[in-house]
């Protein structure tokens, strides 16, 4: 198998029970995230998707639903773990895997795609992430966003291949003399991370294993153990096409995240 496409998907959130299986617009979460993967693996040779979970509540749905689903264990500490779990029970071991999020049904299918096509013009890509590049309008509202929620938002700084220097929370890089910069540039340099990743397989196996690093555990970004230990994030600009109202959701953590992402959907409509 080239590319797997993994659905990490819990029954068990602490803030929201039953979470894959809550109904946005009188339809299932988790099958809006695999009827979008599907929409992706269908554009590429040799792709395939699948959820992970360790519910059988879930794997009851995703069988009534025609889903493919791989049972994984429950001891699993994070989604990467859960993502590693799955990828290794094909016999037929996966090149790439993309880790999508069973919580995020407004993640633009042309993200994963971007983020797959990536790999497949490089195959010596290690990891991969989508960057949106924000406007100066954007810019100013992430900034008045950070007044109130600091830690919403996560920028990164990159080098001329896009591989990544740095990820934070705090807007980087910052800007002297801005309104000189304004006046030159139509865009402004910032750039917002999408939390979407793309894993060469070998890579992957090698960031289950990492311990904690140091500044992951100052910004709380897991990418930063990678590069901490000599592993590349390549970064791939995407943009949100007529769906720029998507930008503002994140996904679904509390159940007033369904009535946010309903009311986007119902203005925007579906991809």
């Amino acid at each position: 198998m080239k590319t797997l496409i993994a659905i990490p998907a819990r029954y068990g959130s602490t803030r929201f029970p039953g979470k894959p299986l809550a109904k946005i617009a009188g339809k299932e979460m988790l099958l809006r995230v695999w009827e979008n993967a599907q929409k992706t693996a269908a554009k590429f040779e040799d792709c395939h998707a699948v959820v992970a979970t360790d519910d059988e509540r879930i794997a009851d749905f995703c069988k009534s639903k025609n889903i493919a689903c791989v049972m994984t264990s429950p001891d699993c500490p994070t989604g990467t773990d859960r993502v590693v779990e799955a990828a290794e029970s094909f016999a037929d071991k996966p090149e790439f895997v993309v880790n999508l999020q069973g919580d995020n049904p407004i993640c633009p299918p042309w993200f994963v795609e971007a983020v797959i096509a990536e790999y497949y013009n490089n195959n010596a890509v290690e990891t991969v992430t989508p960057v949106v590049n924000l406007s100066w309008e954007q810019l100013d509202k992430l900034r008045e966003n950070k007044k109130a929620t600091p830690f919403s938002g996560t920028t990164a700084v990159f080098d001329k291949n896009g591989d990544a220097f740095y990820f934070s929370k705090n807007i980087i890089p910052a800007i002297r003399k801005e309104e000189k910069v304004r006046a030159a540039m139509p865009m402004s340099p910032v750039c917002r991370q999408v939390g979407l990743y793309g894993y060469r397989m070998d890579i992957l196996r090698k960031i289950a294993k990492l311990p904690e690093g140091v500044y992951e555990r100052l910004e709380g970004l897991e990418q930063l153990r990678w590069i901490e230990n000599g592993i590349k994030v390549r970064c791939v600009k995407v943009d949100y096409r007529n769906f720029e109202k998507m930008s503002s959701l994140s996904g679904v953590d509390s159940p007033e995240d369904v009535a946010r992402v309903e009311a986007v959907l119902a203005e925007t409509g579906e991809f």
